[in-house]
C-alpha cells in the first residue's frame, strides 16, 4: 500500500533532517570529528531543515490516506501487517537526534546524578556537572526529578552502561523505552476488540500518528513507556485479569504518576464482571476496593523501596509549572484576561496565572470525581470515563506539552470514533508538530506561524472529513484535460 512506503520514507526523511535541525548534544566533537557540522549552519542547515518539514509532511499525508482505509469497518486489514509497519515507522527515529526536546539529556542527567550518590529528588542535575548537563535544558538543570521511582531506577541503569557519553546514552534510552511500544502494539489491538472497535483503526489513531512516532520515539519520552505499560494494564483489567493488571498499573503508576487516574475506575470495571456472573453486593465492593488499593500500593511501595529515595518525586511535580505555553485552559485564560485588562490597567501575566491554576486544579478535582461517579454502571462508561479523566488532565492541569496527548489517545482506542473526532485529532496532532519546532523552540507567541499552522492543521483536519478538500485533484485534471468519466445511464 502506497500510504505505507510513504510514512516509511517520510519518517527516514525526519532521521536525517533532524541531524541539521533538531537537538544536538552541546560541547560534542562528535560533527566535528565526523566532518557533518556543516549540517548544522548556513546552507547545510537550511537542507536538512527542507529535509525534515518535507519528512513530517509525508507522515501526516500518509497518515491520513492510511486512515481512510483502516477506519473502513468492511475492509480486510490482516494482510497489511500493520504492526510491522509500525515498527517500520518507528525504526528510522531510533537512531536520529533527539527530536522536539531536549528531555531525553535531563533523563541521563538525573539518573547520573543518582550513581554519582545524590538524589534526584533532593538535588538537581547541575550539582553533578558534566556533558549531560551540558545538553540538557538549562532550565530543568537546578530542578529534582518529577518522576516515579521505576523510571528514576531506569535512568540510573542506563547510565551504569553508558556513563557520561551523550549519544550512546541517547541510544540506549530509546532502547529501554521501546518496550512501552512493543507493549501498545500488542495491548491497543486486544483493547479495541474487547470494545468491538477496529484493531486496525486503534493502531491508526495511537500509533501510526507521526505525534506520537516523531515526539515519543524521536524525542524519547518518558511517555513511551508509560502508554505500553497503561494500555497493557488497562488490557488485563477488562478481559478478567484483575490483579495482573493493577499490578502493571502500579508500575505504570511508578513511571508517571499520572497514569494513577486510571485506577479508582478499575473498581467499576471489575465489580462489572462480578454482575455478571451473580449479583453485586456490599463485601464484593469493600473486598475489590480493598484488592485494587492493596496491589497498586504494594507494587508502588516496592518500587519505592528497591531505589531507597522515598517520596521525594512529590516535590517535583510542581516544577512544571515553569512551563507557560497555551495548550492548557488555565493559561488560555490568563492570557484572556490579561489582555481585556490591559486597555485600563497593566496586569502582569504572572500575578494572573497562579490564580487560574489554582481554580483550573480544583476543577480538575471536581471533574474527575464527577466522572468516577457518573461512569459507574458498565465496563465500558467505566473506560470511556477513564479517557475522558485523561483528557480533563491534558486541559485543565497548570501545564501541558505535546505528548501528554499520548495518555488519551492510548485508550481512546477501545471506541470507534466518529469521523469528527478523528478530523481533530488529525487537527490537533499537525498544529502540534508545527507550533513546536524539532530544536525545542516554540510557535505558540508568533502570530504569523500560528496562523500558518492553523491554516495547516485545519486542512489536514479538513482532509479526513473530505478527500482534497481543496480540490486540487479536480484543477490539476481540468488543467491537464483529463475528464472525469461520467457513468453511463440505464436504458
Amino acid at each position: 500500500m502506497r500510504a505505507l512506503w510513504a510514512g516509511l520514507i517520510g519518517s527516514i526523511l525526519v532521521c536525517l533532517g533532524g541531524f541539521g535541525v533538531a537537538d544536538i548534544p552541546r560541547n560534542h566533537p562528535i560533527l566535528t570529528e565526523t566532518g557533518l557540522s556543516w549540517l548544522t549552519y548556513g546552507h547545510g542547515k537550511s537542507l536538512c531543515g527542507i529535509t525534515f518539514w518535507v519528512g513530517v509532511a509525508l507522515m501526516v499525508v500518509a497518515w491520513i490516506r492510511l486512515g481512510r482505509v483502516l477506519c473502513d469497518t468492511a475492509t480486510d486489514h490482516s494482510r497489511l501487517h500493520l504492526r510491522r509497519w509500525v515498527l517500520a515507522w518507528a525504526a528510522p527515529l531510533m537512531v536520529t537526534v533527539p527530536l522536539y526536546s531536549r528531555d531525553v539529556y535531563a533523563y541521563l542527567g538525573q539518573g547520573a546524578l543518582f550513581r554519582a550518590g545524590f538524589s534526584p529528588y533532593a538535588d538537581g542535575p547541575a550539582h553533578n556537572p558534566g556533558p549531560l548537563v551540558d545538553s540538557m535544558a538549562q532550565v530543568w538543570a537546578s530542578t529534582t526529578a518529577p518522576y516515579g521511582p521505576l523510571f528514576v531506577w531506569v535512568t540510573r541503569m542506563v547510565v551504569a552502561v553508558t556513563g557520561d557519553h551523550v549519544i550512546l546514552g541517547v541510544l540506549v534510552m530509546r532502547l529501554v523505552l521501546v518496550p512501552g511500544l512493543l507493549l501498545s502494539l500488542w495491548a491497543i489491538p486486544r483493547l479495541a476488540r474487547h470494545f468491538g472497535a477496529s484493531p486496525a483503526a486503534g493502531l491508526w489513531l495511537a500509533l501510526f500518528n507521526p505525534l506520537v512516532l516523531i515526539h515519543l520515539v524521536g524525542g524519547p519520552h518518558v511517555e513511551l513507556l508509560m502508554m505500553g505499560v497503561l494500555a497493557a494494564g488497562m488490557t488485563l483489567v477488562v478481559t478478567g485479569r484483575h490483579v495482573g493488571g493493577l499490578v502493571l498499573l502500579g508500575c505504570a503508576v511508578s513511571i508517571k504518576v499520572t497514569a494513577g487516574v486510571a485506577i479508582p475506575f478499575v473498581l467499576w470495571i471489575w465489580l462489572a464482571h462480578i454482575r455478571q456472573r451473580r449479583r453485586v453486593g456490599a463485601r464484593d465492593v469493600a473486598a475489590v476496593s480493598a484488592a485494587i488499593a492493596g496491589v497498586t500500593v504494594a507494587v508502588f511501595a516496592a518500587w519505592t523501596a528497591l531505589v531507597g529515595l522515598g517520596l521525594g518525586w512529590l516535590t517535583g511535580l510542581g516544577w512544571a509549572d515553569r512551563i507557560v505555553n497555551w495548550f492548557t485552559l488555565p493559561t488560555v485564560i490568563a492570557h484572556l484576561v490579561t489582555l481585556v485588562a490591559a486597555p485600563f490597567t497593566a496586569l502582569n501575566l504572572q500575578s494572573v496565572l497562579p490564580v487560574t491554576r489554582v481554580l483550573g486544579e480544583a476543577l480538575l478535582a471536581v471533574v474527575l470525581v464527577v466522572l468516577w461517579w457518573r461512569q459507574r454502571h458498565s465496563e465500558r462508561e467505566a473506560m470511556a470515563g477513564i479517557v475522558l479523566a485523561m483528557l480533563a488532565v491534558v486541559l485543565l492541569e497548570p501545564s501541558t506539552l505535546p505528548w501528554y496527548y499520548t495518555w488519551v489517545l492510548c485508550l481512546a482506542v477501545a471506541f470507534t470514533l466518529p469521523r469528527w473526532v478523528r478530523a481533530v485529532v488529525v487537527g490537533v496532532s499537525t498544529f502540534m508538530l508545527i507550533v513546536f519546532q524539532p530544536d525545542d523552540s516554540i510557535l505558540f507567541y508568533k502570530l504569523p506561524e500560528t496562523l500558518l499552522a492553523l491554516a495547516l492543521a485545519g486542512l489536514a483536519g479538513a482532509s479526513v472529513m473530505r478527500t482534497d478538500p481543496l480540490r486540487i485533484g479536480a484543477l490539476a485534471r481540468r488543467v491537464w484535460g483529463v475528464r472525469t468519466p461520467v457513468p453511463a445511464r440505464d436504458g
